[in-house]
């Protein structure tokens, strides 16, 4: 038997006959208890959060995009064509012309981003369940597909076929601009639906068929922006990237989703990194408590520990002891409130509605129950709590026990 963990137990189980020390020990129980709770549901909360605003970007984000390496365009040739096609990976892809534009309607102007896309993009990305006026455009036509903020700055309805809306795109080439006339290219079109997805894709974006836009920019048929890419469910995304590369060459750049959107990846991950950090420290300060209480706990069992230590118990198991009470009083403090944190999750995913937390009266706070984050909570609380056990334990000395 473990001598030093037996009495230890013992230790954490009675109470002393000093209810001073009862009541601080219960103290630092509790903090450890909810310091371990709050951790998990902060950061579970952090996940939800997280899910919730990646869910809106990822509506109009590929699994994979193919950039130009170069300039403004590529050329993708049927030969670049029949390898893509050949690839299991891919479940899907669409060719993408997107350019700078400036948006006229009723004498307002508009700078926005054309997106010309082929009849393949609603295969790639969910772009119909975003809209939420009107319908999509059909190919070979001049209609387009308006954000939510474009539509709102410009005053912009759906098929309002009594004004038309003009894009202009400045022409390339070099020298002086003699004329207006001259220095754009125009095409009028008409707006028959509009989709909402977030702030800054509605305020930036315009769909089109990808005939449209190829023709407003003088392109060639085959002269393109981009690839967006769908691959198939449980497929290996390195394997398919290094396929895809290889089948387009050195004209393009691949990039996942979360390259695409690396700084919202960042922001968010900085965020959930500084809670994280910020809520450590106050488990640290609840820790205090664990280590004021075996202190007292210690100085309580002065005659114990006297006469353990005539009995043969050395320093080093009598200084065991009260390390394993206060790592065994953080270990199984840290479960409870994992523990009760699930139960906080738990009920604000399926519990009841008036025990739920609203974002707005019809919107409860998003949260997200993740196996690393028990493990994490787990962990931190663990590792803190050995710290604290071993800075309180280390307060016997040969002096305490022996001059008793």
């Amino acid at each position: 038997m473990n001598f030093p963990l037996y009495i230890a137990k013992r230790y954490l189980r009675s109470k002393s006959s000093n209810n001073a020390i009862n009541f601080i020990t219960i103290i630092a129980a509790v903090g450890v208890i909810l310091g371990a709770a709050s951790l998990f549901v902060v950061l579970s909360g952090f996940a939800g959060l997280k899910d919730f605003t990646l869910q809106f970007s990822t509506i109009v984000d590929p699994d994979l995009k193919a950039e130009t390496a170069k300039g403004k365009s590529f050329i993708l040739s049927d030969e670049d064509v029949s390898k893509l096609n050949t690839i299991d990976a891919i479940a899907s892809y669409s060719k993408i012309i997107e350019e700078r534009v400036i948006i006229g309607f009723d004498e307002k102007n508009y700078l926005a981003t054309i997106k010309g896309v082929d009849e393949q993009f609603q295969r790639v990305n969910a772009i119909d369940s975003v809209i939420v006026q009107g319908d999509w455009f059909e190919q070979d036509s001049n209609q387009i597909v308006v954000g939510w903020g474009i539509s709102s700055n410009l005053s912009l309805g759906v098929l309002d076929y009594a004004k038309s809306i003009n894009i202009y795109v400045p022409k390339p080439g070099k020298g002086q601009i003699t004329s207006i006339k001259n220095a754009y290219s125009s095409i009028n079109t008409i707006n028959v639906g509009i989709f909402d997805i977030n702030e800054t894709l509605n305020d930036t974006y315009v769909f089109a068929p990808i005939s449209l836009v190829e023709y407003l920019l003088n392109y060639k048929p085959n002269q393109i922006s981009a690839i967006e890419f769908k691959l198939k469910d449980g497929v290996d995304k390195t394997n398919a990237i290094s396929k895809i590369q290889a089948a387009l060459g050195g004209k393009v750049i691949l990039k996942t989703r979360e390259q695409l959107n690396d700084k919202l990846y960042k922001m968010l991950n900085t965020e959930n990194l500084a809670v994280y950090l910020i809520f450590t420290l106050v488990l640290i300060i609840a820790l205090f408590n664990v280590i004021g209480s075996i202190i007292m706990m210690i100085l309580d069992k002065k005659k114990t520990l006297s006469t353990l230590f005539n009995m043969g118990a050395t320093l080093k198991d009598i200084r065991k002891i009260f390390f394993y009470q206060g790592s065994l009083m953080s270990i199984f403090g840290g479960c409870i409130g994992i523990l009760m944190g699930l139960l906080l999750a738990v009920n604000q995913l399926y519990g009841p509605e008036f025990l739920k937390i609203y974002i707005t009266p019809s919107l409860p706070y998003p949260i997200t129950i993740k196996v690393i984050n028990v493990l994490v909570v787990f962990v931190t609380i663990s590792v803190l709590g050995v710290i604290a056990s071993k800075i309180a334990s280390v307060r016997i000395t040969k002096t305490l026990v022996e001059n008793h």
